[in-house]
């Protein structure tokens, strides 16, 4: 049989090419309900199906939009990614996702890959300073949007939520249930020091540790991001002669392993401990007890960085704080800090 044409949809509809093109495309010309049904119609009678790779090729840019995080593996940036995926189908793209591993090499690696298959643009959480993400953005002249983290070396769209806000919210609630102290689970020693939402989790623990007029000496401590070894930074700190009575975890990961860490160590929690995370990952409802934690609208979130990553009119010029556009954070408590 020989190949349906956009012509032969043209044609049978009784309209322009161009506006069947602009309704496979849904845009950039708005067409009437009618028309738009007609053109449909005739689609489905003839079974044409467009050339995505002769689109791609007369546009030099594909129906694609790329996505990097460091580590899909983990519950919040799988929910992300979700989100995202989510939210570019509305617009009718697709999404291809690499992980970084929070790795260097492997962040640039995706970029290239992805950048070079002319996607229509990139989102990335990044994982680090990223000087040299930032270098082959410049070189691609690329669409990027920075989503949940903002390196200083990449001055580009980012779409975040108010990290250190949350974090002192959190912290705050914890303190009120009347603990001398709370001890905070903060990153490694590679986190970067700008722009990290680990850090700024780190910097609203120690501002609500300081309007309550109490001394964050030796109370931070240093644990990976996944649950795993957290779990095994906690046995040692739960085991100690100076156990806190309360801990504020950078991530829910992070505090999942402390509850399993206790649980072993049979401290009732919230009794003998109080805890809070950070992310609302669905397991945190789930965990024993419930965690406490702060919550972002990523849903929200996922589709200001779709919009900002196709919309040119929202890639406008200014100055770093007016490319940023932060989502609020909210409290979501739970039992894990003593709350009923």
């Amino acid at each position: 049989m020989p190949k349906v044409t956009r012509d032969d949809v043209a044609r049978l509809a009784g309209t322009s090419t161009a506006v069947v093109s602009y309704v496979i495309n849904n845009g950039p010309r708005p067409v009437a309900p009618a028309t738009r049904e007609r053109v449909l119609a005739a689609i489905k009678q003839l079974g044409y199906r467009p050339d995505r790779v002769a689109q791609a090729m007369a546009s030099r840019r594909t129906d694609l939009i790329g996505l990097i995080v460091p580590d899909a593996r983990q519950p919040f940036f799988a929910e992300m990614a979700h989100a995202v995926e989510q939210a570019a189908s509305e617009r009718g793209k697709m999404v291809l996702v690499g992980n970084s591993d929070y790795l260097d090499d492997r962040e640039v690696h995706y970029l290239r890959a992805f950048l070079g298959m002319r996607v229509s643009g990139l989102i990335l959480i990044s994982q680090g300073p990223s000087e040299n993400a930032a270098i082959e953005i410049d070189a691609w002249d690329a669409r990027v949007v920075l989503l949940h983290e903002r390196p200083e070396a990449i001055d580009d769209i980012a779409v975040v939520t108010d990290d250190i806000g949350g974090a002192q919210l959190a912290t705050r609630h914890l303190l009120e249930h009347g603990h001398d102290y709370v001890a905070c689970l903060g990153g490694t020693e590679g986190t970067p020091e700008v722009g990290d939402p680990v850090t700024d989790h780190v910097v609203g623990w120690r501002r609500a540790m300081a309007e309550a007029g109490k001394s964050t000496e030796g109370r931070l401590f240093q644990a990976p991001y996944n649950r795993y070894d957290a779990y095994r930074v906690a046995l040692d700190l739960l085991a100690g002669p100076d156990r806190p009575p309360a801990i504020f975890c950078a991530t829910d990961d992070q505090a999942i392993g402390v509850l399993r860490a206790a649980r072993e160590l049979r401290i009732d929690v919230p009794g003998g401990l109080a805890v809070a995370g950070f992310d609302d990952v669905k397991e945190a409802a789930l965990a024993d007890p419930p965690l406490t934690t702060v919550a972002s609208d990523r849903q929200a979130m996922a589709r200001a960085a779709v919009d900002a990553v196709l919309d040119d009119s929202l890639r406008v010029p200014g100055s770093r704080r007016e490319r940023v556009r932060q989502f609020p954070s909210r409290l979501v408590v739970r039992g894990s800090c003593g709350c009923a």
